[in-house]
């Protein structure tokens, strides 16, 4: 009888010489090409398309678990100028995001559906989140600041400066269960008049590490170009960090205590079909352990392994993500200038 690994093992040998000699791991015999030009649809559901939703789409068989084959993808806002910083508020069964060029913060509710605006000014914040205490917390572009929102409705400040220098202008936010905050620093916010004040940078891009209890800021890691989204693993064993500078890619660290060590490259995105770089924006991760990333042509969504597996299309480029909904099983997305969610078959691992 023949032996089926060496088979296997020849077949894969056989195509890499076929082309070229590269080396192709088994998955990515797998995968197939998608185009990534969005279904033509009518976004009032007016005339609504056949399940299963055209642009949620499997490039590996991974993926395919993951879609709900009967539910649709949904418009529920578009009037904004650049959409960010999706944050889903469990208690009060709503998702807020950022409109930051127009400084205000909008509010989608689970039930009814109702959009308004839930925070203007909001010092053009970007990146959101709650804390273990459903408290908002925000990253300022204008004042260059992280805060957090009281239930009286004061605002007290996270943080604001690092050994007396201020922030560029903090991007996207993430809180870890001993309540650290975590956020990172890229330039974005001051360099122009558009999404708040142009100024002068005062340090290199970075992430840091604020503890709100005792006000100690620690600077964890400036590897990076322009770091953007952040997030953990579903263990808090490991951080990720995306880059929209140069080389525009994601970093993966291990997360010792309050320090980040053994960083690599993580993923390189392309838009599919195409030798196109795609940088990965905010991103978040669901109980698997896999990382779905803002991006082009939508949402990319990556394997632990940092495989690309799945794809969600939208006619608009996507900046961050969220899971919502009562089952934490509905994905939020921020594009440009709408917001979008489609339900999928699993759901987010933390807090927004």
């Amino acid at each position: 009888m023949p032996n089926h690994k060496t088979h296997q093992t020849d077949r894969r040998t056989f195509l890499a010489a076929a082309l070229g000699g590269i080396a192709l791991a088994p998955s990515a015999l797998a995968q197939k090409t998608v185009n990534p030009v969005p279904a033509a649809r009518d976004w009032s559901g007016n005339t609504p398309l056949q399940y299963p939703d055209p642009d949620v789409l499997a490039v590996d068989p991974r993926f395919e678990k993951y879609i709900v084959g009967n539910t649709p993808m949904q418009r529920h806002f578009t009037g904004t100028f650049w959409s960010e910083g999706p944050a889903w508020n469990g208690v009060g069964r709503y998702l807020v995001w950022s409109d930051i060029p127009n400084n205000r913060q909008m509010r989608w509710t689970e039930e009814d559906a109702k959009v308004s605006v839930f925070r203007n000014p909001s010092n053009y914040s970007n990146g959101n989140t709650f804390d273990y205490e459903g408290r908002e917390l925000s990253c300022e572009h204008a004042g260059r600041r992280v805060v957090r929102y009281e239930y009286n409705g004061t605002t007290t400040v996270i943080a604001e400066k690092y050994q007396g220098k201020r922030f560029n202008s903090p991007n996207d936010i993430v809180v870890h269960p001993d309540g650290g905050i975590w956020f990172t620093d890229p330039t974005y916010g001051i360099l122009g008049n558009y999404e708040a004040f142009k100024a002068t940078s005062e340090m290199k891009p970075a992430v840091y590490r604020a503890d709100p209890k005792t006000g100690q800021i620690d600077k964890v890691n400036e590897d990076g170009d322009q770091p953007n989204g952040i997030c953990f693993s579903p263990d808090y064993k490991k951080v990720y960090v995306a880059d929209t500078g140069t080389p525009a890619n994601m970093r993966v660290y291990d997360l010792n205590g309050k320090s980040l060590i053994n960083g690599k490259d993580f993923l390189q995105l392309y838009i599919p079909g195409t030798k196109t770089k795609s940088a990965p924006d905010g991103m978040r991760v669901d109980l698997e352990g896999n990382v779905w990333c803002g991006a082009r042509p939508g949402v990319q969504i990556v394997a632990p392994n940092g495989e690309l597996i799945g794809i969600i299309r939208l006619p608009e480029t996507c900046a961050n993500v969220a899971f919502g909904g009562t089952k934490r099983n509905r994905l939020f997305m921020a594009a440009s200038q709408s917001l979008y969610s489609v339900f999928v078959n699993t759901q987010g691992a933390h807090i927004c």
